[in-house]
Formats: C-alpha cells, sequence, structure tokens
C-alpha cells in the first residue's frame, strides 16, 4: 500500500483520490453488508444526526456529525440528512435542504466521491420516511431513536451490528490513511504556527488562535477542543482554558499544546511541548523525544498495545532516575508503580473517525471487552497491534501537584528529589503525541512526515 504522500499536493479531483475511494466504499460496503447479514435487516438506515438546541436558547451546541455517517462519504456538516442502503442498489444520500431563510441551507455536494452516489434533496423527515419503503427491512444507526420508530423501524442500533462495525473499524483502508495524513499536514501547520507564537510570547488563548488560522478551521471544525497550556498548565491532562495572560520576564517557561484537525472526516491528533529557554526542562522534552521515538520503532504486528504501555514506564523510570528525580532502579519504580505519579494517563488510543476511536477494549467481532490494566486504569487500547490500525503514541512525564502530594505520603517519598521537583513543577509537564499507521508490520510516523513535508515547504518559499 503507498500512503499518501504529503509533498504530492494531491488534489480532490485527482485520479488517486477518485481511485482510493471507490476502493473505500467498495470496503465499507461489504463489511456493513456482512454485519447485516449477522441481523434479520437487509438494508440500513443511518442519521447525520440533528442539532441540539441549548436549555432555555434559541441556539444549538455544536453539531457533531454521526460516525457511521461519514464512513461512507465525506460529508460532515449536513444535519438531518440519511444514508440509505438498499441491497444491489446505488447508495443513495438524503440531503436535508429544508425551505430556510436564517440559514445557509447545505448545496448538493460536488468532488470526486458524487458518482458513486444517488443524491435525493430532502425537506422534511416526511421525504425520507417516503423514500424508504417497507420499513420491516431496515436497521437503523443513529443517536435519534425516536425517528426510527417514527418511521416503524424495529431494529434500532443493534449491538450485534455495531459490535462487528466497530471492531473492524481499528483497521483503516488507504483512503482512510491519507485522509488521516491530509489531516496530520494541517494540524502541522497549525502547530507551527502556535510555537512561534509561543516564543514571542503570545497568551495561551493567542497561540490558540495563531493554530486555527494556520490550519484553517475553525474551532468547531477540530475533531476536539485544542489544549493549550503554559508553564504550570501543563500539568492538567486536559486543561480547557485560553487565558488571555502573557508572561513577561522569566516568567513564561513552558507551553503543551495538545490540538487536531480533520480532513474528510477523519481526525488527526498531535501534542508537543515546548521550553521556553535552555535548561533542565528541555533536557527532559529532549530525553522524552527519544524515548518517545524509540517506543515507536517496537511497534509491530502481533503484540499487544498494554505491553507498549508498560514497557513505555520503564522509559519513562529510566527518564526519572537519569535526571536525578527518583532514587530507584527502573525496574523499582515500575513494579511500585511510582511511575503511575508522573504517567498517570495511557500512552495513546485507536484514532480516525474520531479522535477516541472505538473499540479499543474490544475481544472480537461478537463483542466482549480486554479492560484496562487495574495498574494503568486510564489505558484506551488493549487490543493486539495488528496490520491497517492508526493509533497515538503519546507518552508524558508531569508533576501534577495531587499525585505528587500522595506520592510525599508514601513509603518512597525517600526515594524523591523533592527540590528538584519543586524546581520542575511551574513547568507543568511534558507529552509528545504522535499517529502511527502500521503498515506491512511496521510504524509509518504519519505525523513526523507531515512536520518534514509543511517544514520543506517553508524552505522552498
Amino acid at each position: 500500500m503507498t500512503l499518501f504522500q504529503p509533498g504530492s499536493h494531491m488534489t480532490e479531483t485527482s485520479p488517486d483520490w477518485l481511485n482510493l475511494y471507490a476502493e473505500h466504499l467498495l470496503h465499507v460496503r461489504a463489511q456493513y453488508t456482512h454485519a447485516l447479514e449477522q441481523s434479520e435487516g437487509h438494508s440500513l438506515l443511518i442519521s447525520s444526526g440533528s442539532l441540539k438546541t441549548a436549555f432555555l436558547d434559541d441556539r444549538t451546541y455544536p453539531y457533531m456529525v454521526n460516525p457511521h455517517f461519514k464512513a461512507w462519504l465525506p460529508v460532515t456538516d449536513v444535519p438531518d440528512s440519511f444514508l440509505l442502503i438498499k441491497p444491489g442498489k446505488k447508495p443513495k444520500l438524503l440531503l436535508h435542504q429544508p425551505e430556510d431563510y436564517w440559514h445557509k441551507v447545505a448545496e448538493i455536494p460536488t468532488g470526486y466521491w458524487i458518482e458513486h452516489w444517488d443524491i435525493q434533496p430532502i425537506q422534511s423527515l416526511k421525504d425520507a420516511h417516503n423514500e424508504i419503503g417497507d420499513p420491516r427491512s431496515f436497521i437503523y444507526i443513529g443517536e435519534e431513536t425516536k425517528v426510527a420508530t417514527e418511521f416503524g423501524i424495529e431494529a434500532i442500533n443493534p449491538n450485534s451490528v455495531l459490535n462487528h462495525l466497530h471492531f473492524e473499524r481499528a483497521s483503516k483502508t488507504p483512503y482512510e490513511i491519507a485522509c488521516i495524513e491530509a489531516a496530520s499536514l494541517t494540524a502541522a501547520r497549525g502547530h507551527l504556527a502556535a510555537q512561534q507564537a509561543f516564543f514571542d510570547r503570545a497568551s495561551e488563548n493567542e497561540i490558540a488562535h495563531q493554530f486555527l488560522m494556520a490550519s484553517g478551521h475553525r474551532e468547531q471544525h477540530t475533531p476536539y477542543s485544542s489544549i493549550v497550556a503554559l508553564n504550570e498548565h501543563c500539568a492538567v491532562l486536559h486543561y480547557q482554558f485560553y487565558e488571555h495572560t502573557r508572561f513577561e520576564g522569566t516568567d513564561l517557561k513552558s507551553m503543551l499544546i495538545d490540538a487536531g484537525t480533520s480532513y474528510h472526516g477523519y481526525a488527526s491528533d498531535i501534542t508537543r511541548t515546548y521550553a521556553f529557554k535552555p535548561g533542565i526542562f528541555a533536557d527532559l522534552i529532549d530525553a522524552m523525544e527519544q524515548e518517545q521515538l524509540a517506543i515507536i520503532k517496537e511497534v509491530t504486528t502481533g503484540i499487544n498495545y498494554a505491553e507498549l504501555h508498560g514497557r513505555m514506564h520503564l522509559k519513562i523510570a529510566d527518564i526519572l532516575k537519569t535526571a536525578g528525580i527518583v532514587d530507584m532502579s527502573p525496574e523499582g519504580m515500575v513494579e511500585t508503580n511510582v511511575t503511575f505519579n508522573f504517567l498517570p494517563h495511557g500512552l495513546g488510543h485507536l484514532l480516525g473517525l474520531q479522535v477516541h476511536d472505538v473499540a479499543g477494549f474490544q475481544l472480537s467481532h461478537e463483542g466482549g471487552i480486554k479492560p484496562a490494566p487495574d495498574k494503568y486504569p486510564a489505558l484506551r487500547l488493549t487490543r493486539e497491534i495488528t496490520e491497517g490500525q492508526v493509533f497515538t503514541i503519546e507518552p508524558g512525564l508531569y508533576f501534577i501537584p495531587m499525585l505528587l502530594k500522595k506520592l510525599k505520603q508514601s513509603v518512597y517519598h525517600t526515594a524523591v528529589n523533592w527540590p528538584l521537583i519543586e524546581e520542575l513543577m511551574p513547568f507543568g509537564g511534558i507529552r509528545i503525541e504522535d499517529n502511527i499507521a502500521v503498515q506491512n508490520g511496521s510504524p509509518v510516523n504519519l505525523t513526523r512526515r507531515a512536520f518534514s513535508a509543511v517544514e520543506a515547504e517553508a524552505r522552498s518559499l
């Protein structure tokens, strides 16, 4: 399989995208057909989802399309639309185009993919109902289950179908990997702009806006809310604010930015950490990057992702030992779970139609789960690594007051260099995250390829 080349200037009208999508659609249709065979349904109705109005208001929350909808076609902003899939017939997009002078109505799509679809405008749910025919042969997938009931469909989100589809989603088609890499390109542009803004002493709010402008995204179109954290905020794993404060003099110490973008509904998820000046924290970032790249090299088919997570804790322990933060053997730190106080989250997660893609614990097409180990409860992925998977590798090393307080009260507190901890706490912490595709049994780093391509573009200007 040839992956999407970031420097190839592939356009949406190129034959490459057309062929990639055609193969992807065949694959998706085969998977859904096989899933439907496990039930009594023969046809499929997939809802795009509806807008949700805020409590006591006339505004809606940001719209999020049903991932099962965008698995079929690159349309992500069409609420109250449906996909109608019948055996032996061309798939149909029931595109909602209501009479509305308050808002811009969705236009008939264009692009390389439309030749594979019958696109039928609808103005109401009644129009959609009229297109269905006998509802007894249908399976419905979507959040708005009341709609399915009103249509007379009885098979609504059956677990046998969803389990099969979710398990398969871990392995991506070449088209899907190309979309994720295209999303990595736009995210890399945003990250490089954010990096420059940090060294220009911008505020969290300003850095967040620089990322959006450079990546060409509105915030509601990113796959998740970006994390832009300065100084001690870097220790908050899902930091959720954008402060307007600009730091002067020596007050500015560090930035952690966890931000991704979307392409045709597929997500990238990238994190970088920077030190404003050289010193021990900058050295820790360098050590973390070396170990992050080292654990990526250990990715191969046939091993369980949870095993990688355990190996990463040993690498974190090596960093803590070498930096003089904890005076214990690396093996001892892992065995006694001391490293958890510095890395409390999982090594990564599946990535695709959702930033935290489904079925990270699922054992088979039929369902069942392998939960996270008791020792590492935040781990999101316990499956065996297989060909075509895309997941993140995102180790961290943090100085979180709550966890350090517990460590200080433990029997291992004498092994910790507390004066050094106090020196490092104002920096918050480190996370470095790349998106990895498994190809021919080995890792392909989509994130590093994207950064290299964007940096090469900048040099050529």
